[in-house]
């Protein structure tokens, strides 16, 4: 199946689900109890009013008392009164309830999203992630708001009316639940139908919702290649296919509910027919005809409702299943149980043997070893596809070594804390991410210790201050989404001053200069040497002329380091840097008669 379906999953009843669900409750079950105990008060209220209604009417009316019926009126005024009174509180309470429930299962899933390593989300697009913590809990709120409660009062008030008209004549009780049989059956095929239809709507809006995301993201690119009309065909396609998973479960419904309802009709017919003979003979008072009538009336009803309830249980468990998936996804990258901490990261590298792939039989890395002295700067240059950036997610610990171990300061980074091992390093990447929010936010990402005096230190040290003071508001002026309303060179500038507020002892620069015209690189080339002053630094970098300082200069190939040493000796190797450095300045050689050596 496709990363973009949406997995058919789950069983009509899971009791293993279910009890996982009900543990939601537990913070709030005096709420819950307390709504069950008003839902049943409800229900039995509800049950008086047929009864009131055939003493009114045998007591007072057939035998006229004015008094006694007066009486009636206001008790019946009375428990009206007091139902709708029950009913408002418990539909406040269980609303509550449901949205605190929504509130913790939306907190949890985040916070493990948080956890998971970057792998996790290479397999699983953001439109499909999005469907678990929004649609998927709505419906889980659906559960706890009109499923779980409310169906004590559903159930209550069907056994209520059983006990009641059985009291009052057992064979009138049975002629009205003759027509059961049928309702049964009807409720049953609806049950199959739409269980069928509601998992088609389900994964319509999953692939719905992953397609959005990922085109309205890359809109840019549709529109510079003309791709409006193909990808509208697809999302034509996508909706039409939603509307009609829609479209046949709206059929059901239309046919069961009116169905529901003639078969109420019938059973009411044949109140009348058999009771009305029961009257005409004495044997059955009017006033316990009307309450009969009455009772079937509301027999009915929780039955229907019952079987809205078993969709909303069965969406519960669809939903309740990928939630559960989702969390109970393993950690594999986490900071052990008892941390190595080290007392102060000194900022010392080393690789050894290291080798890793992303699938298997395609290596990415192949035995690394290397070392990276305190305060050293080095450069990491090769071909698309050599490695350079693995090295820099192995470091980070974004994904983990399957051979060979990394260490920083002598300590096996799988040791350490992984705060530790993060805010040691800074990074800059080629695509600069900010987020919606001020310059401020970006620069800091709401940091307490990093206070303005130390934003604008940090952007006037990388030359940000010039994109800063021309915006208005400056370090208070409001991104848009992603930044888009700055340039790319603008952005990469934020991302430098955002690297240095934050002081790291180890600096990752990963393409970092590679969206930067030439005359903004001219403007941080000042700045990068203060970001790398005292630092421990790694840069990865297409453009050699960001590199020829650096302490020394690692060539890969095909995932191996084969070339290393500083610009000098490189060129004098003649190997895959010298070419590399031909490629990009034989303009330049050419025009002064030089070959680079």
């Amino acid at each position: 199946m496709s990363h973009h379906e949406e997995e058919v999953l789950g069983k009509v009843y899971d009791g293993r689900l279910a009890r996982r669900l009900l543990g939601y409750l537990k913070p709030y079950r005096h709420v819950a109890l307390l709504a069950v105990a008003l839902t049943l008060g409800a229900s039995a209220l509800q049950l008086a009013g047929p009864y009131l209604t055939k003493i009114a009417i045998d007591g007072y009316i057939l035998r006229p008392n004015l008094g006694g019926l007066n009486r009636i009126a206001l008790l019946f005024l009375v428990f009206l009164s007091l139902q709708f009174s029950a009913a408002y509180l418990q539909n406040l309470l269980v609303n509550w309830m449901g949205q605190k429930i929504m509130f913790d299962m939306r907190l949890e899933i985040y916070r493990h999203l948080q956890r998971l390593e970057i792998a996790f989300f290479d397999r699983n697009p953001v439109g499909r992630l999005m469907t678990r913590i929004t649609s998927d809990v709505d419906v889980l709120n659906e559960l706890f708001t009109s499923g779980v409660i409310t169906i004590f009062g559903d159930v209550f008030t069907l056994a209520g009316i059983v006990v009641v008209i059985f009291s009052m004549n057992p064979r009138l009780a049975l002629v009205t639940f003759s027509v059961i049989p049928f309702l049964f059956a009807a409720s049953v095929i609806f049950k199959i139908r739409v269980r069928h239809s509601y998992r088609r709507v389900r994964a319509a809006i999953a692939r719905i919702n992953a397609f959005l995301q990922e085109n309205i993201t890359g809109m840019a690119i549709t529109q510079l290649f003309g791709q409006q009309r193909r990808k509208f065909s697809q999302f034509a396609a996508l909706n039409e296919e939603h509307r009609a998973a829609n479209q046949q479960s709206i059929f059901y419904y239309a046919v069961f509910y009116p169905l529901a309802e003639l078969i109420g009709a019938v059973a009411i017919a044949l109140i009348l027919w058999y009771g009305g003979n029961e009257v005409l003979r004495g044997a059955l008072t009017l006033g316990s005809l009307v309450a009969f009538i009455q009772y079937s009336d509301r027999f009915y009803k929780p039955i229907s409702d019952l079987s809205e309830k078993f969709n909303t249980l069965q969406g519960a468990m669809a939903s309740s299943e990928r939630i559960f998936k989702l969390l109970d996804t393993p950690v594999h990258l986490a900071s052990p149980r008892r941390p190595h901490l080290l007392p102060k990261v000194r900022g010392a590298i080393e690789f050894r043997n290291v080798s890793f792939q992303y699938k298997e039989n395609e290596p990415v890395l192949r035995n690394i070893s290397l070392t990276v002295a305190p305060g050293e700067r080095i450069a990491i240059v090769g071909a698309t596809g050599a490695g350079k950036s693995t090295i820099i997610s192995l470091l980070n610990r974004f994904y983990d070594t399957r051979e060979g171990a990394i260490l920083i300061d002598g300590v096996d980074i799988r040791e350490m804390s992984l705060d530790q091992l993060r805010q040691s390093i800074g990074i800059v990447l080629q695509d600069v991410f900010l987020f919606s929010g001020t310059i401020a936010d970006n620069i800091r990402l709401h940091h307490p210790q990093i206070t303005l005096d130390a934003m604008q230190r940090a952007a006037q040290a990388v030359n940000a201050d010039r994109v800063v003071e021309k915006l208005p508001g400056r370090l208070e002026h409001r991104l848009g989404e992603r930044g888009s309303s700055l340039s790319a060179g603008e952005r990469q500038l934020l991302s430098f001053a955002r690297c240095l507020a934050y002081d790291p002892v180890i600096l990752v620069l990963d393409e970092a200069t590679s969206n930067i015209d030439t005359e903004t690189e001219i403007l941080i080339r000042d700045g990068l040497a203060k970001l790398m002053k005292n630092r421990t630094s790694i840069v990865i970098a297409h453009r050699l002329s960001t590199i020829q300082n650096c302490d020394r200069i690692l060539v890969m190939h095909k995932g191996e380091i084969c070339e290393a040493g500083s610009h000098q000796e490189l060129l004098r190797q003649r190997g895959i840097y010298y070419k590399l450095y031909q490629l990009q300045y034989k303009d330049q050689l050419a025009a002064t008669g030089t070959n680079g050596s």
